[in-house]
């Protein structure tokens, strides 16, 4: 088994501000390595949801920054500098290859951590993110080489989606679509209800009839799977809508196939952890909505 993660998991959650240096101690003397996955909040609990089911014999650390989310509304020097941090915890508890499963930290913090700061603190580790993945799929996925994306304002905002697409299908047009009100809606658990559909289909409107050829949506956010059914009741049926954690989940089994030598490296117990920078007790009644089961997490400061 994974002793400290199946541990952390199984015992009586009472004690919930066991020292987290003390864990990192035992995990480091174990040399265990598992899989870091880190969100500004719960959506990535969709992403890891798909990671466990497709790469089920990994060990995986779930960092949620839920003290300091949202990050879609944050200058792109914060969302880096709040990445990066969460980023370097993750490495402190063993993680050599971290995904972050956040499209805002994705589009705003992922390029400079790839390029400027893992060089100086472990040229041996990586970062991985949503976007390229997702990229690549929608572009496979059009036939009339007309696509929208759906996000939160600072994906948006970032062009990141727009980027990625042309540089991989330069004939592609792409056209974006910011929801502010989606991400409250459903942490809010309104994504169910009445007061949602208003919502959905405003901003579904707004996108389609950008061009009437458009034939693909990404759902460039974590969170919006949770109003899927909205989302496909206001879409016509000829247009794909297309989910990030399937499609992040075969990419990074590709990218572990491909990359044997950090394969080789991640552990393998089918373990689970979970840490939240906000209450534990918040945080694991709301990530069971995102997970699909029971969550216990326990509390980290940064």
């Amino acid at each position: 088994m994974f002793p400290i993660l199946h541990r952390i998991q199984t015992e009586n959650f009472n004690n919930r501000l066991e020292p987290v240096a003390r864990i990192i101690s035992m995990q480091s003397d174990n040399k265990l390595s598992p899989i870091g996955v880190f969100d500004s909040g719960f959506g990535g609990l969709t992403i890891l949801k798909s990671l466990t089911e497709e790469l089920s014999e990994y060990d995986y650390i779930y960092l949620g920054d839920n003290a300091r989310t949202p990050y879609g509304t944050r200058s792109f020097e914060t969302v880096y500098q709040y990445t990066l941090e969460c980023v370097k915890k993750l490495f402190s508890m063993g993680c050599q290859l971290v995904i972050l499963a956040c499209n805002t930290a994705s589009a705003k913090a992922l390029r400079s951590i790839q390029q400027k700061d893992l060089a100086m603190i472990d040229p041996d580790r990586r970062v991985l993110g949503v976007i390229r993945p997702s990229a690549e799929e929608i572009g496979k996925l059009t036939k009339t080489g007309v696509v929208g994306v759906l996000g939160t304002n600072g994906t948006v905002q970032s062009e990141s989606y727009v980027l990625e697409i042309k540089k991989l299908f330069p004939d592609v047009n792409v056209y974006q679509e910011a929801c502010p009100m989606w991400v409250p809606l459903v942490e809010n658990n309104e994504y169910s209800g009445d007061g949602a559909n208003y919502f959905v289909k405003k901003h579904l409107d707004n996108l389609i009839q950008r061009d009437s050829r458009l034939d693909t949506i990404i759902l460039g956010c974590t969170h919006y799977p949770l109003l899927m059914d909205k989302i496909m009741k206001y879409t016509p049926p000829h247009i794909n809508i297309i989910s990030q954690g399937e499609i992040v989940a075969k990419s990074l089994k590709d990218y572990l196939h491909r990359h044997p030598e950090m394969e080789q490296r991640c552990s393998k117990n089918g373990s689970r952890v979970y840490f939240t920078t906000e209450s534990a007790e918040h945080f694991d009644q709301q990530a069971s909505v995102f997970s699909g089961e029971p969550v216990k997490s326990i509390h980290l400061a940064l």
